[in-house]
């Protein structure tokens, strides 16, 4: 399978899904830190594009670095750069989900003048943007639901993790808040994508308010259009932040999915071709 060298000498691993005659999409999966087995073919839209589907630093069949080295979310923009290299375009197109729209968006901001197009499906916002987190009231519809009591008890305990692994291991009882409907599909999807915690926890990173408002600045200069999916039931990101996202972007427009979760290539996936379908074009 396919592998490149980034920056500083790390072998990172691409899986290419899709015909070789199709224009490459460069694709950053969430977690952070999951296997992106999760994202499958993402509902099919291996048809209109190649996918390149990078396994973040640490995770998969990637090398996790040289000791010392950072593998926090802005840093892993130059994981990206690598792979735009390896593939040998001067512009791409890319798709990030979740977790990964973080790497996304620090890409965007470092290299702007790359970007042909950009995709950010369910992404987590409140670090960057105003709108108020309505994620509390988009869980509370699901009241009535048999895992609502098992979530309110394992939620403290999440919240006060110390350790990714730690937190990996209570967060089956929280991840249906992830779906409009957590039925067998919801639950089987679930299993897909080990998770990896010392990629987990060099993930984080904490931006001050001045990167914050550098990282604003940023994207409001890039040029390229940027479509933000946001599902109207994904109790991961709430739905208010995602919109405001969308609005940080010259050309960025969103599309709210209604009654979908944050897997909605899985959920809704017809509604989610509809969606992206337009904004990569065939030609």
């Amino acid at each position: 399978m396919p592998s490149l060298t980034s920056h500083d000498g790390t072998r990172l691993h691409v899986d290419v899904i899709g015909d070789e005659s199709l224009p490459p999409l460069v694709v950053l999966a969430g977690g952070p830190a999951r296997h992106p087995v999760y994202l499958g073919d993402l509902g099919g839209l291996s048809a209109r594009r190649r996918l390149i589907v990078l396994h973040q630093r640490g995770v998969g069949e990637s090398d996790a670095g040289p000791a010392g080295t950072t593998a926090t979310w802005p840093e892993l923009a130059e994981d990206v750069e690598a792979v735009r290299l390896w593939l040998g375009l001067d512009r791409f197109e890319m798709l990030a989900h979740s977790a990964g729209t973080r790497v996304a968006i620090s890409y965007a901001a470092r290299y702007p003048q790359r970007l042909d197009r950009l995709c950010l499906v369910t992404p987590p916002a409140t670090w960057l943007v105003d709108a108020d987190d309505d994620s509390a009231e988009i869980i509370a519809r699901h009241a009535a639901a048999d895992w609502y009591p098992g979530f309110l008890d394992a939620l403290p305990a999440l919240l006060a993790a110390p350790d990714s692994a730690t937190g990996n291991r209570l967060f089956p009882a929280v991840a249906p808040i992830a779906w409009g409907d957590w039925d067998e599909t919801a639950q089987e999807h679930e299993r897909l994508g080990a998770w990896h915690p010392a990629a987990q926890d060099a993930f984080v990173y904490t931006p001050t308010p001045d990167e914050v408002e550098d990282l604003r600045d940023a994207l409001r200069h890039l040029a390229a259009p940027v479509l933000v999916i946001a599902g109207s039931e994904d109790g991961l990101t709430g739905l208010a932040p995602v919109l405001d996202l969308a609005k940080r972007f010259q050309l960025g427009q969103a599309i709210v999915l209604d009654g979908c979760g944050h897997y909605p290539w899985i959920e809704q996936p017809r509604s989610f071709a509809a969606a992206v379908t337009p904004f990569f074009p065939a030609d």
